[in-house]
């Protein structure tokens, strides 16, 4: 497992990630239903190329040194952001049941930058898996929604025990024990994002790109 953290200071970061945090809470959705028109959906489409992977991205609390809100961008034959039971929510990303869908580079960045902040941090886990595998987790994250409060973790894990590799996953409702699970599998590479650090957007995008 290949570990980035980045951490140092900057005071405009601080600023900017502060004022993020005003627009954007952690998980406050409550499982209402959204479904944006077929034409939003085509438009918004990306196909960003590459590697198929899943990223699980979690969410973790300095304070409690806990995970606090689980997520997972999946690479298929289009790019796209299952976030179950959260309250991220860009005008022009269309969503149908905590799928999102258009995650581009600035988009995805988008989704790091509003919970990176003095009191979270942000741990990026890639995985490359098959294309069949990622349209599997596509295909179940449209049909897993909309997800409600505090099912996070748990509605993500049981998508991924649908797929070749995550049979043995254990259910957990807690986004930091899904995070530690993912970490002992072969292949996964992991970044750290931290309010404070000076290549925080360089890792965030540089996260993002084709492989």
């Amino acid at each position: 497992m290949q570990v980035m953290v980045p951490r140092q200071g900057l005071s405009w970061f601080r600023a900017f990630a502060l004022m993020l945090a005003a627009a954007f809470t952690l998980a406050a959705c409550a499982g209402e239903r959204v479904w944006a028109p077929d034409s939003a959906i085509q438009a918004a489409r990306y196909v960003h190329g590459g590697q198929a992977e899943l990223t699980i991205v979690t969410i973790m609390n300095y304070r409690s040194k806990r995970g606090d809100h689980t997520a997972m961008f999946i690479n298929a034959d289009e790019r796209v952001l299952f976030d179950p039971a959260g309250s991220w929510k860009l005008p022009d990303v269309p969503e149908r049941n905590d799928l999102h869908y258009g995650m581009t580079p600035r988009m995805g960045a988008s989704f790091y930058l509003s919970h990176t902040r003095e009191t979270h941090y942000s741990v990026i886990q890639r995985i490359p898996v098959s294309m069949e595998t990622a349209l599997r987790a596509k295909a179940l994250a449209s049909q897993a929604g909309p997800v409600p409060p505090a099912h996070c973790a748990v509605s993500t894990v049981r998508i991924l025990r649908e797929l070749p590799g995550f049979e043995n996953l254990r259910s957990s409702y807690y986004p930091h024990k899904l995070m530690e699970q993912i970490a002992d599998m072969p292949g996964v590479t992991t970044y750290e994002l931290h309010y404070d650090a000076p290549g925080l957007q360089q890792q965030v995008y540089g996260a993002q790109v084709p492989l």
